[in-house]
């Protein structure tokens, strides 16, 4: 279908008749939609039902990442869905955005308007551009639906050709997907990362979404980067202009805990597997600071090369997943299934750091069988190819 058609596809979904649709397929089961489908053509025309029951299907999808009240007042794209910024992280660059007394900001590469929602309910003026003009429709009519549109003016335009003059601060999130799939080479970006760059340095404040697995020797001598993870998956990076030139940091949400790399990072022991074992958060791992975390637990790496820290205290922290270690073993999944079978472990979480072994091959050889839970990390231990079986540590009795 062409894009005028998706247009006037998407037109009909805010006339009355569209928007009564969509409201009565808020818990249509996708299972059902052959039936829903044919029911409902008897009194609306068919393309109407066939847009209203994927727009449908798409704000199911959206609840996870803005909330089912937004998401059902929304719109969306197949594209808009996937690369919208989750609510929870939006809210988070607004907020740092108000706390620098940021009042207007020109949002370039808007999609469907999930970072504009959220500067605008931060109380802050948006322009938001996208070239594409059924993305740039979804996103003046999410504005409309939330109750936002006197905040947010939405253009469609080439971002290349739009003056940043005038706005205290510049948001761009570049398109990191082609037309063979996801972009990692910032230069691939679309526009590129250093036409974003050269816009942020145009305005006194500016933020660049970027892909969490971008370089640090790619990080402008003159930007802050931020990794974002919530709930502890890994979002986006964010390169800050206007800030604090050369900073690093990581942040996890929803909690809002950042740690700051130091002026002279500390240099963590390599030492023997302690009674406890920490994975860092992945904001903290692509940030670098693996070791920053080191230092505040006290503790070491069980490998030069890998994000594990190790200790023989339990602390609590918020960058840092602990568990107790009960069992080191050579890596060996005979030993490994015999031991599982001794302690009657039927539920087993298997993570991996450093090992070629998958976990899925790991359940399948093992066959884990019982009424106890375990965690088995599959690692390097100083080099050598380690099995470590623990179990969450419980934090120490009245400490937070």
């Amino acid at each position: 279908m062409g894009r005028v058609t998706d247009l006037a596809a998407f037109s009909a979904l805010l006339t009355d008749e569209g928007r009564d649709l969509l409201a009565g397929l808020r818990h249509h089961d996708p299972a059902q939609e052959l039936a829903v489908a044919s029911r409902l053509r008897r009194s609306h025309p068919a393309a109407l039902v066939s847009a209203a029951l994927g727009q449908a299907r798409l704000r199911q999808r959206a609840a996870a990442k803005f909330g089912a009240d937004d998401a059902h007042r929304m719109f969306f794209t197949p594209n808009g869905v996937e690369q919208a910024t989750r609510a929870p992280v939006a809210r988070h660059r607004a907020e740092a955005f108000a706390r620098l007394g940021v009042r207007s900001v020109a949002d370039l590469c808007c999609g469907i308007g999930g970072d504009a929602v959220a500067l605008a309910r931060a109380g802050i003026a948006v322009l938001a551009v996208d070239r594409d003009p059924l993305t740039a429709a979804v996103a003046r009519a999410n504005a409309e639906a939330l109750g936002l549109a006197d905040l947010v003016e939405v253009a469609c335009a080439d971002v290349t050709e739009v003056d940043v003059s005038g706005y205290d601060a510049v948001f761009a999130d570049p398109a990191r997907r082609g037309g063979r799939g996801r972009v990692f080479a910032p230069e691939a970006y679309s526009p590129p990362l250093s036409w974003a760059v050269e816009a942020a340095r145009r305005a006194p404040y500016a933020a660049l979404k970027v892909a969490p697995g971008v370089p640090h020797e790619a990080v402008p001598p003159d930007a802050g980067a931020e990794w974002v993870s919530d709930g502890g998956d890994v979002k986006e990076a964010v390169l800050w202009f206007g800030t604090a030139p050369g900073s690093v940091r990581a942040t996890l949400l929803p909690s809002g805990a950042t740690l700051t790399a130091s002026a002279t990072p500390p240099a963590p022991p390599v030492r023997g597997v302690g009674r406890y074992l920490y994975e860092p958060d992945g904001a903290v791992i692509r940030a670098h600071l693996v070791a920053e975390v080191a230092a505040r637990l006290d503790g070491g790496l069980i490998d030069p090369t890998i994000a594990y820290v190790t200790a023989d205290e339990l602390r609590p922290t918020p960058y840092a997943a602990a568990y107790e270690i009960t069992d080191e073993l050579p890596f060996n999944l005979k030993r490994l299934k015999a031991l599982l079978r001794e302690r009657e472990v039927g539920v087993l979480t298997v993570k991996k750091r450093g090992s070629a072994v998958e976990p899925e091959e790991v359940r399948r050889r093992v066959k884990p069988k019982g009424p106890h839970a375990a965690t088995v990390f599959l690692t390097r231990v100083a080099g050598a190819p380690t099995m470590l079986v623990g179990r969450p540590a419980a934090a120490p009795e009245g400490r937070g």
